[in-house]
């Protein structure tokens, strides 16, 4: 046997159990949730009821424990059926990734198995108005007040807001520090103070609430911090290498599930007398389609990788993952909105709605713009 590039048969296996869990319980709610732009809470039950809501969560923590590829392989195969709903197991593991890099024990046992046992969600909050690829010049502040810190600010495109029971926020403790000067907490949706703006009006990803975050004198215990003080900016950073690659997995599974659905078509569609598929041109831009897709594949499982080993690498290849699948992504998805002609068009068709729900990939967790140059400096740094 020949195993080298091979999965293991455990994430094959993983593979099929979420494949046909979002067959039978999220792939029919995917359009309703774009329709209305609510949270699909049936796909949220469907998963958290399969263990596939956050299963990256140690089993120390209640959680299943699965290994980075494997939980990319979950976020991958849900976004094939529902982008939105994709965002479940990608947010929760993104929000929680600060606790598990640098958090305490204490605050790891406090908030980890809430969220391993389908109780809570967890999102990110660092982006705000006035600091989107400049994270570092935020202006959200927490002060030190006794035993407790006492937080002021706007956080802006925080994914599942209003839904996520909790939130990691970022903070500035030091402002003459600039980037060492920002600290990580743990707010609570209940903790007084803490409100939420209007959900945004969205391209894509619609059943995921996106909207900001608003934190009016809220007060809470110092031992919510995640590390030490002044070490938020690192952990923001460390836990993006990470959660880059769900981002690229998202996107794989995006474009996989648009190249499913137009391969189907162009061998049903009779134009001509013969099916569309029969038409050399329709075939190379399948070839390209698929090559193009299993390319990011690759990459992405690739990075996941480094990401479970912790390689010194992984900052390159996060970034490469989510730039290059993303990219694959649009390009894939808007073909097969081609492949459709005039019915691709519509929102009768999926393919529609995994054109809009790709674009974001190139955006959220770094433009990929900003890949770009997270990935030259690697380059020239070694």
């Amino acid at each position: 046997m020949f195993d080298v590039y091979r999965l293991p048969e455990e994430h094959d296996a993983i593979r099929e159990a979420v494949r046909e869990v979002c067959a039978a319980k999220v792939t029919p709610y995917a359009a309703e949730a774009d329709e209305t732009g609510e949270f699909p809470r049936a796909s949220y039950d469907a998963l958290r009821a399969a263990d596939f809501h956050a299963p990256h969560i140690p089993e120390e923590y209640g959680g299943a424990g699965a290994d980075a590829l494997a939980t990319a392989i979950v976020i991958e195969e849900v976004a094939r059926a529902c982008a939105s709903s994709s965002l479940i197991p990608a947010v929760n593991k993104l929000g929680t990734m600060p606790l598990i890099l640098a958090g305490s024990e204490e605050v790891k046992q406090r908030y980890l198995p809430p969220v391993a046992a389908g109780e809570a969600m967890f999102s990110y909050c660092l982006s705000e108005p006035e600091a989107g690829s400049d994270a570092a010049s935020m202006t959200t502040r927490a002060v030190r007040d006794g035993d407790h810190w006492v937080l002021n600010g706007v956080k802006r495109w925080i994914t599942n807001a209003g839904v996520s029971e909790f939130y990691t926020v970022f903070a500035v403790t030091d402002p003459a520090a600039r980037s060492r000067g920002i600290s990580a907490f743990v707010v609570e949706k209940s903790d007084p103070g803490v409100s939420f703006g209007a959900p945004e009006k969205k391209l894509g990803i619609k059943g995921s609430p996106t909207r900001e975050v608003y934190l009016d004198n809220v007060r809470i215990p110092a031992d919510r911090i995640i590390g030490e003080p002044g070490t938020g900016f690192g952990t923001a950073m460390r836990t993006l290498d990470h959660t880059r690659v769900t981002i690229a997995a998202q996107a794989v599974g995006i474009a996989q599930g648009a190249l499913d659905y137009a391969k189907g078509y162009v061998r049903e569609r009779q134009q001509f007398g013969k099916a569309v598929a029969e038409f050399q041109g329709i075939q190379f831009m399948l070839a390209d389609m698929g090559m193009k897709l299993e390319a990011a594949r690759q990459l992405t499982y690739t990075a996941a990788g480094k990401s479970e080993r912790g390689d010194a690498d992984l900052t390159y290849f996060g970034a490469a993952a989510k730039c290059f699948a993303s990219d694959a992504a649009m390009e894939i998805t808007t073909d097969a909105v081609q492949l459709l002609g005039g019915y691709g068009y519509t929102r009768d068709y999926p393919v529609e709605r995994m054109m809009r729900d790709a674009k974001i990939t190139q955006i959220y967790e770094g433009t990929n713009q900003v890949q770009r140059i997270v990935m030259a400096r690697q380059l020239l740094k070694d």
